[in-house]
């Protein structure tokens, strides 16, 4: 069980980046988790606050709000919206939902931020940058398109070329263009707040060293920064959405303020503690904020997508830890990639099962289910609606709702709807309540450690043998023959029934309201929103560990009948496996998740390309860089140096002693401070994984 010298327990979900609506995707990574435990920790009695809301700065929205003719605040209004409908109607218990653009989250940031400004945390740099003279702003790299130096692509984004893939900078465009107005850019100075991560690190490692018992994922993808040595990450950038630098600031550095505002990644995890300050505010306790993120005894849990590791593990704690007056992560439970139907989710393809509407065609129970059979906690996973049908109808309608029904309704039938008694009871239905008095613990156990496949199978364990009991005991024998027996078979038998409904709960919430009602069992405590804070409402209530006890009483009212699950029709499936077809495009080569075929080249220009057979002799990463390895490649004639900007794709043994083809003629072109002499060629396949294109030819040789 969770460690009770913390008296509450603050809970928070990655905010959403509102650009788009949610798929399950998401779900799966940072949602239905959170749910889950914030649910389980207040049907433990437990105090505690669930935190979630709109991220909805940065440069994707203004690329979105330009494409559609309207101002930024149109799209974060619209998407803003549409999130928190669809997350209500998935059943998430978030106590407060905010949102990055409200002015309560704009001061909050720019205090946080004056505070590191004020305490000398921050280090100011003054570099050389692309500006647009016509819309009279710095250029973010998206907002710069040009040529790529690589493969010659005209239409390359100024981080990267989408065509050969290459990680790119603004300033090595050729012909470069402003995104915003089709200006030629001009190349002007601007000053610039960083973290120094760098300096940083050693307190951060400190810190780290007192929480071994993260998820593996999670400590590996963090030392794995670590290692390769923290560097200083810029807080403010220059674009005309986001919040504000404070002027005071600002003014006292001698910098205009004018058209910059905080780095995304600065003010989006301070939503977290805007949003607890809204939650205070319309609780009419604006104080009451403060004992969740800077009291001692709160402990703060973070749920997120592996994507987000490193701003929740190192960039948000350094925040932290520099601010001083707030509590830290106690722990960052990341999962990894959850795809759909064998390929990776893509919502620019349209290959997505979009949440709003799922929600049109299902109950929310049913993929909250599904989701938990199949989350990604240690490892990608695959969503199917093969698989969420057979999860539905095997295990929801067939075992849960079988056991559920029959027990419920024979007891309506053959006990005039009222409990039966215990009697003295055989063995065998002691055993049952035995297992049902074990199951809270076990399953608690499981979701404490964010083990929430296994806290589910653990309480389907219970359903199954209550099916196994009541098809042994079989009641409808027993009725005339032996009514003692049938009554205390149908006495244990709705015991456990309780027990599931309590043990179910987070997982199934809405489903497990219905049980409850059809077994006249009132007086759970909530594990709803508000359900975990103080109030004279939870006094008297029974909690998680009661449901290791009877919850019954002989005698007592059972409630009406009624169908808990309902399987789904082969033609539902197909209906949606059409839908995802369509919108994914599988069939049609635009979106069939290859890349796309570039326009037609002459064979005059591809036989300028010299490509040449080559062995990797050495290769080793970068320092400082994510993405480059320095490779020695014997060409027969000579050895080449070449960077490869593959190291997150590839370990250097993946390339050192293999045969690969070169590009021998590409002009030399200076990264990271080393001369790069040629191009590996790699193969990309539809999930983005890279592969070093191969030959058995000896280095040197002529590749037509």
């Amino acid at each position: 069980m969770a460690d009770e010298k913390k008296t509450r327990i603050l809970i928070t979900s990655a905010l959403p980046y509102v650009n788009g609506p949610v798929h399950i995707g998401h779900l799966a990574g940072a949602y239905l988790p959170a749910d889950i435990y914030a649910r389980y920790q207040r049907l433990r009695g437990r105090e505690t606050l669930f935190i979630c809301g709109s991220d909805e700065h940065g440069v994707p929205i203004l690329l979105r709000a330009r494409e559609e003719g309207v101002e930024p605040q149109a799209i974060v209004d619209r998407y803003h919206l549409m999130v928190r409908e669809a997350f209500e109607g998935f059943g998430m218990s978030f106590d407060h939902y905010g949102r990055t653009s409200a002015p309560l989250h704009h001061e909050t940031s720019r205090d946080f931020f004056r505070k590191l400004a004020k305490t000398g945390v921050f280090v100011r740099k003054t570099e050389a940058q692309l500006y647009d003279p016509e819309a009279g702003m710095f250029l973010a790299d998206r907002f710069v398109r040009g040529t790529c130096p690589a493969c010659g692509h005209d239409d390359a984004y100024g981080d990267q070329c989408e065509s050969c893939g290459r990680s790119l900078s603004p300033r090595e465009l050729k012909n470069p263009r402003s995104a915003i107005t089709d200006a030629v850019p001009e190349v002007r100075d601007t000053t610039h707040w960083y973290l120094p991560l760098g300096r940083m690190q050693s307190s951060l490692e400190a810190w780290l060293s007192g929480h071994e018992d993260w998820k593996p994922n999670v400590l590996g993808q963090v030392r794995s920064w670590l290692r390769e040595g923290l560097e200083d990450r810029a807080v403010t950038r220059d674009l005309p959405w986001g919040v504000p630098v404070p002027e005071d600031v600002a003014a006292e550095a001698s910098v205009d303020a004018r058209g910059k505002v905080l780095y995304v990644w600065f003010d989006a995890p301070i939503g977290y503690i805007s949003a607890t300050r809204e939650w205070a505010e319309l609780r009419g306790e604006p104080e009451a904020w403060e004992r969740w993120w800077k009291d001692g005894d709160s402990e703060l849990v973070h749920f997120i997508g592996k994507d987000n590791i490193v701003f929740h593990c190192i960039i948000f704690p350094a925040m932290l830890q520099a601010h001083g007056d707030y509590v830290l992560p106690a722990n960052v439970p990341a999962n990894e990639f959850l795809n759909l139907e064998g390929r990776k989710l893509s919502t620019s393809r349209g290959w997505a099962v979009w949440l709003h509407e799922y929600l049109e065609a299902f109950p929310a129970d049913y993929l909250r289910y599904a989701l938990c059979t199949n989350l990604p906690e240690t490892k990608d996973t695959d969503f199917t609606w093969r698989d969420f049908q057979a999860r539905v109808n095997n295990e929801l309608a067939d075992t849960l709702g079988n056991f559920v029904n029959r027990t419920h309704s024979f007891a309506l039938r053959a006990f005039g709807g009222k409990v039966p008694p215990l009697g003295k009871g055989g063995p065998e239905d002691r055993t049952l309540l035995e297992a049902c008095a074990k199951t809270p613990a076990r399953v608690g156990e499981a979701i404490e450690g964010f083990r929430f496949r296994e806290a589910l199978e653990t309480a389907m364990a219970l359903a199954r043998e209550g099916n196994r009991y009541i098809n042994e005991r079989e009641p409808w024998k027993t009725r005339k023959e032996a009514p003692e027996v049938c009554a205390s078979t149908l006495h244990a038998a709705l015991q456990c029934a309780a027990t599931l409904s309590v043990v179910l709960d987070p997982f199934l919430p809405a489903s497990c309201r219905r049980l409850r009602a059809q077994l006249g069992l009132e007086g759970l405590r909530d594990s709803g929103p508000g359900g975990g804070l103080g109030s004279p409402s939870r006094e008297g209530c029974f909690t998680w560990d009661d449901a290791a006890h009877p919850l019954l009483e002989a005698g007592a009212p059972l409630g009406d009948a009624g169908i808990l699950f309902s399987k789904i029709a082969n033609e539902e499936v197909e209906v949606q496996v059409a839908k995802l077809v369509e919108g994914g495009g599988e069939g049609r080569e635009e979106d069939s998740g290859y890349v796309p075929l570039e326009s037609p080249c002459a064979f005059e220009d591809f036989a300028k390309i010299d490509l040449r057979a080559g062995r990797v002799v050495s290769a080793v990463k970068v320092p400082k860089s994510r993405k480059l390895l320095r490779c020695e490649v014997d060409l027969g004639f000579e050895h080449r140096q070449i960077l490869a900007g593959v190291a997150e794709h590839l370990a250097p043994k993946d390339l050192e002693g293999k045969r690969v083809v070169v590009v021998a003629n590409l002009a030399p072109r200076k990264m990271m401070g080393l001369v790069s002499e040629g191009m590996l060629l790699m193969a990309e396949d539809r999930e983005g994984r890279l592969a070093p294109v191969t030959t058995d030819l000896e280095p040197g040789s002529v590749v037509r």
